[in-house]
């Protein structure tokens, strides 16, 4: 039987029309592959998570003391040295007595003298020889010297100078024939005394951490000295004002210039740590690389932060379904570590997320791929 070309050209689109099919279902296959190719997912999976704030600060005893003197005198004896044990009460250093001494002897004298005075101006009043106000004026004279002696015991008795507290010499004391001078401003220093029992932590923390801190968390930190070693430490203070105090802008205009220029910086508070160390290893002055354990979190869902953004609506993860499809999923999030956010609600466990996306090349990326184009028919 013949076929009329009429047929003829009916079977060849047919053919044709099939090839066209089939060709684009390849080419959408080629598609989807590479897309699938260029999208990298990760699980969402459980894990004991840990928050922790970073911080740095300085080791410091948690008593110490500057000793300085009540008067103005040099010093004649220096009685301990750096790295001495002294109990409170105990003698540490003596200054030149002669000049004091010497106002209380005068002082001394003069209590004498006017007590005498006194006395007999008292019983010239009791005969009528001597008016009131004589009287009353020996009275005053006396008074004053009594109180004069006392201020010129006390000054002598300030020479010498007693530890304040049981501690440690810090440093070497002011050696002798220094003048010690007794101003309420700057005081000379003569010695400073540390317990050093017992050692603390002042740390700087970020405003943008402070609010995670609590009093009681544990840290653990470091010091460059001993570089194999963990220490730990617990927070025991949160300083109410920052560091340097910028939210006083009614103290000067001097201050209130500081202000304004730390505004534009980072702002920190302080917070104090007590520091373990049983071994007497760390000395005042260290530098301390301090890690707060804010939040713990066992077997609690977990992504990597790379995978989670963020829009007008919150936060999201893209999540893989099964069939290859991609969707936005909103999420509520928890505590972060270094590599990982803790998920609350929107995810469950074994869901794939993706995790990294890398861009197909564009018509105008390459001369190669502006002639790929569709199948070829």
């Amino acid at each position: 039987m013949k076929i009329n070309g009429k047929v003829k050209l009916a079977i060849a689109a047919l053919v044709l029309a099939g090839c066209a099919f089939g060709g684009y279902r390849y080419y959408e296959g080629q598609q989807a592959a590479q897309q699938a190719a260029a999208v990298e997912t990760t699980k969402v999976v459980r894990m004991d998570m840990k928050s922790t704030v970073s911080a740095t600060g300085t080791i410091q005893p948690v008593d110490s003391v500057e000793v300085s003197s009540k008067i103005t005198a040099r010093l004649k004896s220096v009685l301990v040295k750096e790295n001495d044990k002294v109990t409170a009460g105990q003698t540490v250093a003596t200054l030149d007595a002669k000049d004091y001494e010497a106002k209380r002897d005068q002082a001394q004298y003069k209590v004498t003298n006017t007590q005498a005075e006194y006395e007999r101006i008292s019983y010239l009043y009791s005969i009528g020889a001597d008016t009131q106000k004589q009287l009353e004026d020996a009275q005053m004279n006396y008074d004053t010297a009594v109180s004069e002696l006392a201020q010129a015991e006390s000054d002598a008795s300030e020479t010498s100078i007693l530890a304040p507290m049981d501690g440690t010499v810090v440093g070497e004391p002011k050696t002798v024939g220094t003048m010690a001078v007794a101003t309420s401003d700057n005081p000379t220093v003569i010695m400073r005394i540390a317990d050093l029992s017992s050692k603390q932590i002042k740390a700087k923390v970020d405003e943008t951490d402070i609010g995670n801190i609590k009093v009681g968390q544990q840290a653990t930190f470091t010091v460059d000295t001993y570089t194999d070693k963990t220490f730990t430490a617990r927070v025991t203070k949160i300083s109410q004002t920052d560091t340097s105090n910028s939210w006083d802008t009614s103290s000067s205009s001097s201050s209130s210039s500081s202000s304004s220029s730390s505004s534009a910086s980072v702002i920190y508070y302080y917070v104090t740590l007590d520091v373990d160390d049983p071994d007497s290893q760390l000395l005042p002055a260290m530098t301390a690389r301090v890690e707060i354990n804010t939040a713990d979190k066992p077997d609690t869902l977990a992504v990597p932060i790379s995978t989670l953004k963020t829009d007008a609506n919150g936060s999201y993860v893209i999540v893989r379904n099964a069939d290859g499809s991609q969707e936005n999923r909103y999420v509520t999030t928890g505590i972060y570590s270094d590599e990982y956010v803790e998920i609350l609600s929107g995810l469950e466990e074994g869901e794939d997320v993706v995790s990294t996306y890398t861009a197909k090349k564009t018509s105008s990326s390459s001369s190669s791929n502006s002639r790929r184009g569709g199948p070829m028919f």
